[in-house]
């Protein structure tokens, strides 16, 4: 069994070794303890991770622009999948949102990443042809 709560500074170093074990999960400069610190008190009560015997075992990263919510960065211990642990993060994640009134909820997914984009189609999320996403970087760091 599995418990959730939410996400703090204090759990950066255990949520990056989720991460980063995670294939096809971009990590970039702007992932620092810093800037996620930062995100995090921007976006309170948004993110959160999953524990199993108080280990770490899935994360998700979540924030909102006040009229709608993006969820970042989820991923569960590959040797733990298909045990709701996903489903359950991305629920809280949607059901904090709607507390903060925010209704629609937009994530990002790597071209490649299949397993992600069938996992978010069985939720029930709808993929998004319509749009395609710009980027402009202001810095000379091209990993922001």
């Amino acid at each position: 069994m599995f418990e959730i709560r939410e996400m703090t500074i204090a759990d950066y170093d255990n949520v990056m070794k989720v991460w980063g074990m995670t294939e096809n999960l971009s990590l970039r400069s702007v992932d620092s303890r810093e800037a996620i610190g930062a995100y995090l008190k921007r976006n309170p009560e948004l993110s959160f991770v999953a524990l199993v015997d108080n280990t770490i075992v899935g994360a998700v990263l979540s924030g909102t622009d006040g009229r709608r919510g993006y969820l970042q960065h989820l991923a569960v211990n590959a040797d733990l999948r298909g045990q709701g642990i996903g489903k359950a993060l991305v629920e809280k994640t949607i059901t904090a949102f709607s507390k903060q009134g925010i209704a629609k909820t937009h994530l990002f997914v790597l071209n490649e990443n299949e397993k992600a984009k069938a996992f978010y189609l069985k939720l029930g999320w709808g993929r998004r042809d319509e749009v395609t996403m710009f980027s402009f970087n202001a810095s000379t760091d091209a990993n922001v």
